[in-house]
């Protein structure tokens, strides 16, 4: 089968060297050699979120690390910020576990604010809030910084952070965020093959979890904390993928952690400017994602038509979730593309359909 180019908010577009990597023979993940591999990737993943908290390798997806920061870090109430599909599934997450949630919502394609974030603590019923920072079924980027500045007047509150499809394609700084808990998938932005997960943890979490009973096993932070002493996972880990997830730490700190934002940037430029000369976002504009374009279907296009001829290019899009099918579609411009992939990208869709 053809290979059609990923355009799409994840799995994105992955390397031939990058996939070469993960032939590299098995080794056991008790051995010396799989820990001075974890010794490897651990200082540079936390050059990437600008912290010095620890930093733990999830065998799962980003949701699982979702649902074992709610298990480790909320003790009384959740406060879930809901601006799209992730932000609700967060939400649906805490309920399944059990814990006491109260959701703050705002209509799909709008941001959460943070003001919003303020009149819900100072009612003092919270103990942790979860944001998604990106929101890649509408395409809106929360304003994280300014969502941090009125986190920090509440310090006993935990700030758990969803930066699945943001991490490694912005700057994210965790320690200045007062993140506590900041997590992803590496098949975003970081370009790898799913299957994966990080998360940094701060000294406030870990002592939050030591007060909370039923964490579970398999995503305990005092568990994966115990292992990490001895450069391990507590179970066995996904070998394969953190030596390609190696490799891409050390071609990301050698583009350069500012060139790699910068390149991202300038790709959503690009698609801003011909979502506006064509089309029209269907996020408020002031808190358009860098990573992911979410346009509106001003045009009545189909969307899936559209994709089927893109097919014959071997390229793909993705077309609008859930509810929004058809009525927006999204153009990813994340990991390791390139402002070229772009250029090329709208051209085969101009030419498809005649604009």
């Amino acid at each position: 089968m053809a290979h059609k180019r990923l355009f799409i908010p994840g799995p994105t577009e992955v390397s031939k060297d990058i996939l070469d990597v993960m032939s590299t023979p098995m080794i056991g993940h008790r051995s010396k050699e799989f820990s001075a591999l974890y010794e490897s990737v651990i200082p540079k993943a936390k050059k990437v979120l600008y912290t010095d908290n620890k930093v733990f390798l999830s065998t799962s997806s980003a949701t699982g690390l979702m649902e074992g920061s709610i298990r480790n870090c909320v003790k009384e109430r959740a406060l879930n910020l809901v601006c799209g599909a992730f932000s609700k599934r967060w939400h649906l997450i805490t309920k399944a576990n059990g814990k006491e949630a109260d959701a703050v919502e705002v209509e799909m394609g709008q941001a959460i604010t943070a003001e919003m974030v303020k009149d819900a603590l100072k009612t003092g019923k919270y103990d942790a809030v979860t944001l998604v920072h990106n929101e890649t079924s509408t395409g809106v980027m929360n304003p994280i910084e300014e969502i941090a500045e009125v986190m920090k007047e509440f310090p006993d509150v935990c700030f758990l952070v969803d930066a699945v499809s943001s991490m490694s394609g912005v700057k994210i700084e965790v320690d200045t965020l007062g993140i506590d808990v900041c997590l992803a998938g590496v098949q975003k932005c970081f370009a790898l093959p799913p299957g994966f997960a990080i998360c940094s943890v701060s000294e406030k979490a870990l002592k939050k979890a030591e007060t909370i009973d039923n964490r579970g096993y398999y995503f305990d932070f005092l568990t994966f904390l115990k292992y990490d002493g001895k450069h391990q996972t507590p179970t066995t880990p996904v070998i394969s993928l953190i030596y390609a997830f190696d490799k891409q730490l050390d071609r990301m700190l050698e583009e350069g952690l500012e060139n790699r934002y910068a390149r991202h940037l300038e790709m959503a430029n690009y698609i801003r400017d011909w979502t506006r000369e064509y089309f029209d976002f269907f996020p408020d504009e002031k808190y358009l994602s860098v990573t992911l374009t979410a346009v509106k279907n001003t045009r009545s296009i189909s969307v899936a038509d559209l994709n089927t001829e893109l097919a014959k290019k071997d390229a793909v899009i993705s077309n609008g979730y859930g509810k929004l099918k058809e009525k927006s579609f999204r153009i990813a411009h994340m990991g390791d593309l390139t402002l070229d992939d772009m250029k090329w990208l709208i051209s085969q869709i101009n030419e498809i359909l005649g604009l």
